[in-house]
C-alpha cells in the first residue's frame, strides 16, 4: 500500500518564509548598528515580532543568522550579471567606469549587510573565515576584470596580479567605505574619484 504524501501547504510556506526574510531584515539592521556581539536573539526576535523559538525554529542561532546574511549579500550583489556585461567593454576606460559605477551600486545598495558582517569581525568565532565567505566572490570578480583589462589595448603596464590588487585597492569595500563612511564623501564623488583615479594609473 502506497505511503501517504505529506500536504504541502503554499499559503504556509509562503508565511514562514516571509517570516525567515522578516528576521533576516531585523537582524542585518540590528547587527549594522549595534554591532553582532552586542545583539541576542531576543532582541532580533522582538525586531521582527516573532518569538525567540521561531527565530531558531525558522533559520538557527544567531551565528546561522549571520550566515544567511552573508550568503544572501553575495546573491543579492548581481555580481554575476554585472561581469558577463562587463566582459562585453572593448575599451580599457569602458571597463573601468563600468567598474567603478557596479562596484558602488553594490556597496551602496548593500551597505547594511556589509556593515553587519565588517562589525561582526572582531568578535566572531572565526572571524577571518567569515571575510574570505563574504568577499571571495567579490575579489574573484575583480580579477577577472583584470585579466579582461590585460586582452585590451593599450593593456595595463603592471602584471595582471598587479592589476586585479589595485582594483581591489579603488574598488573593494573598504575603499568605498574609507571615502564614504569615514571621510564623509558622497557616493557620487568617490565613484568619480576612484574612477578618475583608476584610469589615470592603469590607462
Amino acid at each position: 500500500m502506497p505511503s501517504k504524501r505529506a500536504y504541502v501547504s503554499p499559503l504556509r510556506e509562503q508565511a514562514a518564509a516571509q517570516t525567515q526574510a522578516r528576521i533576516l531584515q531585523q537582524a542585518t539592521a540590528l547587527f549594522a548598528d549595534r554591532g553582532y556581539g552586542r545583539v541576542t536573539v531576543t532582541d532580533i526576535a522582538s525586531a521582527a515580532g516573532v518569538a525567540s523559538k521561531t527565530v531558531f525554529a525558522s533559520i538557527g542561532s544567531k551565528s546561522d543568522i549571520l550566515n544567511r546574511i552573508v550568503d544572501q549579500g553575495v546573491v543579492a550583489s548581481g555580481y554575476e550579471q554585472a561581469m558577463q556585461d562587463l566582459f562585453a567593454l572593448r575599451t580599457p576606460e569602458e571597463v573601468l567606469e563600468a567598474l567603478a559605477r557596479g562596484t558602488r551600486r553594490g556597496n551602496e545598495g548593500q551597505f547594511t549587510v556589509h556593515e553587519a558582517i565588517r562589525k561582526a569581525l572582531p568578535v566572531h568565532e572565526n572571524g577571518e573565515a567569515l571575510w574570505e565567505r563574504a568577499t571571495a566572490a567579490y575579489r574573484d570578480a575583480l580579477h577577472a576584470a583584470a585579466r579582461h583589462l590585460h586582452t585590451l589595448t593599450p593593456p595595463p603596464t603592471c602584471s595582471v596580479e598587479e592589476t586585479a590588487d589595485l582594483l581591489w585597492f579603488w574598488f573593494g569595500p573598504t575603499g568605498w567605505r574609507t571615502l564614504v563612511v569615514e571621510n564623509g564623501w558622497s557616493w557620487d564623488r568617490a565613484e568619480g574619484f576612484l574612477h578618475r583615479t583608476a584610469v589615470a594609473t592603469l590607462c
